[in-house]
């Protein structure tokens, strides 16, 4: 039993593939399978049902999956104890941004990261929250930035910043001429949200006292992007919120929409997050101890009143 042949077995048990396993493991059809065949052989037991379609796992095999995670997940903390030992801060990271982040905040850090850190091979996905939380339980990112708290014992947090909202009013709206606003004002029926999929929709949904959606304006929006939000907003379709940092890069004159909420304002918690087993962590600590350098000088804000990210309903 060797370890690359429990790495095949884990591809073909997400894949339900053969060949699809193949090509995500590098290598032919005909060797993975071989090599699968040949623990089948040594355990003398079925791990896949190949008469199924997709392949299923037999129940002895759902059992052994479960272990050669375990198995596999220590094999990687031996390479970390390693790197660790040596100092050594490189090698592949596979990091998940959730999208209503990614926009303002990876410029912020990305250059500074790879400069400091140039033998680490930084991969940088855009995800949605639930995508981020089943990659890392998979094993398929080793880290993300994410609004939390998520509510997930597989996964740990660590807070990097928290970002109030911000509200962009239209001159024709009943708010605009408030100094400051308050989530008690808030109506979901004029109110622009993203599409579904995006956790601050949901942040926005909770903020309300009134969590129904019930659509007045005569036309559906699906968009996933908050420049899309902002020039409907300022043709008066309808108010809507975004992150502090998004406001940074509005033009001055389109600044006379933005409203502030009186303290404490509605904020998200913003962290870095990662799967309990906590590999790569001299991965993790750079990557923090870096974006900690550069958002102190961006936001500053801790006397917030943290909205959830994960829509409840009432």
């Amino acid at each position: 039993m060797t370890i690359t042949q429990l790495k095949y077995v884990l591809s073909v048990a997400e894949y339900q593939n053969f060949t699809v396993a193949a090509e995500h493991s590098f290598v032919t059809q005909p060797t993975l399978s071989m090599q699968i065949q040949k623990l089948e052989d040594e355990l003398d037991i079925q791990i896949f049902n190949r008469s199924k379609k997709p392949i299923e796992l037999t129940e002895v095999g759902k059992k052994i999956v479960e272990q050669a995670k375990v198995v596999v997940d220590e094999s990687n903390r031996i390479l970390d104890i390693v790197h660790q030992q040596k100092g050594y801060i490189g090698g592949e990271f596979k990091l998940g941004i959730i999208p209503t982040i990614m926009p303002t905040l990876l410029p912020m850090f990305l250059h500074n990261f790879t400069k400091k850190y140039p033998k680490v091979k930084l991969i940088i996905e855009e995800l949605t929250t639930e995508e981020i939380i089943r990659k890392l339980i998979d094993g398929h990112i080793d880290a993300a930035i994410a609004a939390t708290p998520l509510e997930n014992e597989a996964i740990k947090e660590r807070p990097l910043y928290y970002e109030p909202f911000v509200g962009l009013i239209p001159q024709n709206h009943r708010l605009f001429n408030n100094k400051y606003i308050t989530s008690d004002e808030l109506e979901m029926e004029d109110i622009l949200l993203l599409e579904d999929g995006h956790c601050f929709k949901d942040s926005v949904i909770n903020l309300c006292r009134n969590h129904k959606i019930d659509n007045k304006k005569g036309f559906q929006l699906e968009s996933g992007s908050f420049d899309t939000l902002i020039k409907l907003s300022k043709e008066g379709l309808g108010m809507t919120l975004l992150p502090y940092l998004h406001t940074l890069d509005i033009n001055e004159t389109d600044k006379r929409y933005l409203r502030e909420f009186t303290n404490p304002p509605p904020a998200r918690e913003v962290s870095l997050i990662y799967h309990k087993s906590q590999l790569k962590m001299q991965l993790i600590e750079a990557l923090k101890k870096t974006i900690d350098g550069v958002i102190k000088g961006a936001i500053a804000f801790s006397d917030v009143k943290i909205v959830s990210p994960l829509q409840k309903t009432k």
